[in-house]
């Protein structure tokens, strides 16, 4: 193999390696950009269901009767005429 060959195959080699691995763009980087999107993906597919089973949530907060009492009662401490609420504090949870 000539002289000249030997060099040309070298430039070659190194110009493949620099697109591997060198460069402000490289082989690597876009490897990594792929990982990121999937998992960007995957974390958008997640919010997208929590999003949904909230505004279900919210329509049957709106609509629900049984479950708008049932908010008031643990949320607010409401009760009905007759009915006694009874409260426990922190303290008395953990004597136990």
């Amino acid at each position: 193999m000539s002289r000249n060959r030997r060099i040309g195959a070298a430039v070659i080699a190194l110009g493949l390696l620099y697109a591997l691995i060198g460069g402000e763009y490289s082989t690597t980087d876009w490897f990594t950009l792929r990982s990121q999107e999937r998992s960007t993906r995957a974390t958008i597919a997640q919010l997208t269901g929590d999003v949904d089973s909230l505004r279900r949530v919210a329509r049957r907060l709106q609509t629900d009767p049984r479950l708008q009492e049932q908010m008031a009662r643990e949320e607010f401490g409401m009760v009905r005429p007759g009915e006694f609420l009874y409260r426990l504090g922190r303290d008395s949870l953990d004597a136990q």
